[in-house]
């Protein structure tokens, strides 16, 4: 097994821990079957200098996948993979379809913008005030940019504050705005790449793309997200698995 893993950049306290990190790489690895149902992971001490991490950090991760389900670990044996573990909200990432082409890898975010303006009239309904939180990001994989994200948030959900939010905005809906995103729905097409595009991405404004929009829910009848994202088929693939 082997697994590339560069921790994120953002030092912050409000980034994802270095175990969480590990944890939701090995969660992605094994949901898109690189990691198979009972094979035997390498000894710890192996794993973590492949991984470039502290021993103690990984044994933290391995916790952390005991706790969710996906992992086995039998004393004196070692820790054994368990493909049918966790649930619908193990994984920060379980609504997060991009993978690279090979399957798996880290997500990342990098925000471009927050702003709240008034909601366009070309969007579809969503929550119930007459404003929304604009947030523009930049994915990653792996620390290879695959996609371009926009975010309505109805305004009555909270504000967003770009210096609290780590690379899951779900996370940051849960741990700061008491909310949970509990169920999605996605349409899958082609569109052309948006002009304001940073040209990390290496695609030119208005090359067609993959486009992803989504509605959100939290626990209400009515969605209160809307978004969109272009992706780069070249770099990643949406997988939608089903279980």
């Amino acid at each position: 097994m082997t697994l590339r893993f560069e921790p994120s950049q953002d030092t912050s306290r409000h980034s994802l821990p270095i175990y969480v990190q590990v944890s939701e790489l090995l969660v992605r690895e094994i949901l898109a079957g690189r990691l198979i149902d009972g094979e035997r992971l390498p000894p710890e001490r192996v794993m973590a200098k492949t991984m470039g991490v502290a021993i103690g950090t990984l044994r933290k991760a391995l916790g952390d996948l005991a706790d969710k389900g996906y992992l086995r670990r039998i004393q004196g044996s070692g820790n054994y993979v368990r493909a049918s573990g966790g649930g619908p909200h193990a994984s920060l990432y379980a609504m997060f379809r991009l993978e690279l082409p090979e399957g798996g890898g880290l997500p990342r975010a990098r925000i471009l913008e927050v702003s709240v303006r008034p909601k366009p009239e070309a969007l579809p309904p969503f929550g119930a005030a007459a404003t929304a939180t604009r947030i523009r990001r930049l994915r990653s994989l792996n620390h290879v940019p695959v996609a371009l994200e926009e975010i309505w948030l109805c305004s009555n959900q909270g504000d967003v504050d770009p210096a609290r939010a780590a690379d899951s905005l779900y996370d940051y809906y849960r741990r700061v705005l008491g909310f949970w995103i509990t169920r999605a729905e996605d349409r899958v097409g082609v569109a052309p790449l948006p002009d304001w595009a940073p040209g990390a991405l290496d695609k030119a404004p208005q090359t067609p793309v993959g486009f992803v929009e989504r509605l959100s829910w939290a626990d209400r009848r009515i969605p209160i997200e809307y978004s969109r994202t272009w992706f780069d088929p070249d770099q990643a693939r949406y997988v939608q698995r089903m279980r």
